[in-house]
């Protein structure tokens, strides 16, 4: 009896994952930061991210390595009008363009992360019969992704008690510049990058990637009688916030530096070189200071839901943080209260030991390895299918 001739080796395609999330820093730095340990946990991975013209993905995502399909966008209108009109041709076109970025990446998930990038993933993905993950920043969720746990059992959190269908409470996904942070070991090279005196008091302010008007403004104020009290000031402003007026300048009797700057790549070397922040409290900002033991005075933006207020409460209440109202954020809270915090080191590494323990590190390495194993299920029923 001869033995049967083998076949030819059956080639197994690579995995293939598209990620949705763009607008703010608040989408793309976790979308980042998952994609970056789904190619080191899998790396022939195909790793496609979507997005759409307006947002900081544009140069944050291929910046990272990553390739960008970019899709209409579809703002939702917060008064009605003929732009409300608008939407659902709008959101048909969108999701028409997130489909075709599905056919041709030939994904096996869609990976969003919410914002109005993901709900035309979403949609699209659900037409296609394409599996959807979905993970949420916020403790109060968006739209979108509200949406998205209806179809999808597959729904993380970064915060307890978030108020989703189907969630498993992960963290945040943080890029591991950020997650394996040692602050101490990397302060005199931070400072230095920055230009600050490595032995100074260093305050970082920041509203975020597109800053906050009341921060900048209690920080420009402030900013002098800082200086005076010996304190150096690293202010991230925002992209288009940066003025002619916003030039570095030192106090001559105590070296003290104000270095204003419009945005930072890396994160991690800003939260290195400061003591204290000072800043809104989006999701990201709460999850990586606390990750990395920065002690912080959080702003919640003042308007929408509620949730920035909401993002800073597991911080504010485990005692590694304060949160102070928008309208209480003014150049005479910031002259007054700010040295008086920076000159109690035993206040401060107080706060920075509460910090331990309320911020995950391994959220990226949960999701990636979360979304990787519903890319092989459905490769599988791919090959079942195609068999």
């Amino acid at each position: 009896m001869t033995s049967p001739v083998p076949g030819p080796p059956v080639e197994r395609r690579s995995l293939s994952v598209v990620l949705a999330g763009g607008g703010t820093a608040g989408h793309t730095s976790p979308l980042v930061a998952t994609a970056q340990e789904l190619l080191r946990l899998a790396p022939g991975t195909r790793v496609t991210a979507v997005g759409t013209a307006r947002g900081l993905e544009t140069t944050v995502v291929p910046a990272a390595g990553l390739a960008l399909e970019l899709i209409p966008p579809v703002p939702l209108p917060r008064r009605p009008g003929p732009d409300l009109l608008r939407v659902p041709g709008r959101l048909a076109a969108a999701v028409g363009a997130a489909a075709a970025v599905l056919r041709r990446s030939d994904a096996d998930v869609a990976l969003g992360f919410g914002g109005y990038v993901s709900t035309p993933v979403y949609l699209a993905a659900r037409r296609l019969g394409i599996p959807v993950v979905v993970h949420e920043q916020n403790a109060l969720p968006g739209l979108a992704n509200r949406l998205a746990a209806r179809i999808t059992h597959d729904v993380y959190t970064s915060f307890p008690g978030t108020p989703l269908a189907h969630a498993t409470l992960i963290g945040l996904p943080l890029r591991r510049g950020i997650a394996d942070l040692d602050r101490a070991a990397a302060r005199p090279t931070a400072r230095a990058a920055f230009d600050l005196g490595p032995d100074r008091p260093t305050l970082l302010v920041s509203g975020g990637s597109q800053g906050a008007a009341s921060i900048n403004a209690a920080a420009r104020g402030a900013a002098d009688g800082l200086l005076r009290a010996g304190i150096s000031v690293l202010h991230v402003l925002g992209t288009r916030n940066l003025v002619p007026t916003d030039v570095r300048r030192t106090d001559a009797s105590t070296g003290a530096a104000y270095v204003p700057v419009a945005y930072v790549e890396q994160m991690e070397q800003a939260y290195a070189a400061a003591d204290l922040m000072l800043g809104r409290c989006g999701a990201g900002t709460v999850m990586e200071t606390a990750a990395v033991g920065l002690p912080s005075v959080f702003v919640p933006y003042p308007h929408g839901n509620g949730e920035q207020a909401r993002n800073a409460a597991p911080v504010v209440d485990a005692g590694g943080g304060l949160l102070l109202d928008d309208v209480a954020c003014t150049p005479a809270w910031v002259t007054a209260e700010v040295p008086a915090l920076l000159g109690d080191p035993g206040r401060l590494a107080a706060m920075s030991r509460a910090l331990t323990g309320t911020a995950r590190r391994d959220a990226a390495t949960v999701l990636a390895q979360r979304t990787l194993a519903v890319a092989a299920e459905q490769g599988l029923r791919r090959r079942r299918k195609e068999s």
